[in-house]
């Protein structure tokens, strides 16, 4: 899975999603020479705390994902509101189709199904569909997930753990989330990877496996 010449779609349903899921694995296939792209449907502007600009979060997640070693042209953001992606379902679906036929990725990182933020299952959920001949891989946001199987560990070394830990302080206007915390982001990485006998790592759920 994480090997040179890899081409791999990342989804995320707000800006930050991706980061917080699955940041250190970004950062674990960059360095491996692997192709990521980067998709956001939402920007969450109204979720934004007063006196920061509309467009603050299409700032951040173009350094968050420049951290990470994305380039911005594999950077895709769209303007879908906060909290209505269940009634997008359709256009989201649409959009993962378009996606699938474009790039034709062999790793896809979605959301849990498991994930109880309407606009996470909806992505999660579209994702399926459209990936289903994909090897398609759910991320752990756990504050989000009620029900989540580790079914699939990725190590991290130190130096791709701090690339995330960077990538999420480049979200000044989410600094005030109880769980945009740095301490908090470390000790979930050491938690999983002492489940798997390692120091750091990050956790999926397998929904497709293609070797």
């Amino acid at each position: 899975m994480i090997a040179a010449g890899r081409n791999v779609l990342v989804l995320a349903p707000h800006t930050d999603d991706g980061e917080f899921g699955c940041g250190g694995t970004i950062a674990r296939l960059v360095d491996a020479g692997a192709e990521v792209r980067y998709v956001a449907f939402s920007t969450a502007s109204r979720s934004l705390p007063p006196g920061f600009p509309s467009d603050t979060l299409t700032h951040e997640v173009r350094a968050a994902t420049s951290t990470l070693g994305i380039p911005e042209t594999h950077l895709t953001v769209h303007d879908f509101e906060v909290r209505t992606f269940p009634s997008m379902r359709q256009d989201i679906l649409e959009i993962l189709v378009a996606l699938n036929a474009d790039l034709r990725p062999d790793l896809v990182l979605t959301p849990s199904l498991g994930d109880i933020h309407q606009d996470h299952e909806t992505v999660a959920r579209e994702s399926m569909r459209a990936f289903k001949r994909t090897t398609l891989l759910g991320y752990e946001i756990p504050w989000n997930c009620f029900n989540f199987h580790q079914q699939a560990y990725v190590e991290l070394d130190p130096a791709q753990l701090d690339r995330k830990v960077a990538a999420l302080m480049c979200y000044r206007s989410q600094a005030h989330r109880n769980y945009a915390n740095e301490e908090y982001v470390r000790n979930v990485a050491r938690t999983r990877g002492i489940e798997g006998g390692r120091e750091l790592a990050e956790v999926f759920e397998v929904y497709r496996w293609f070797w």
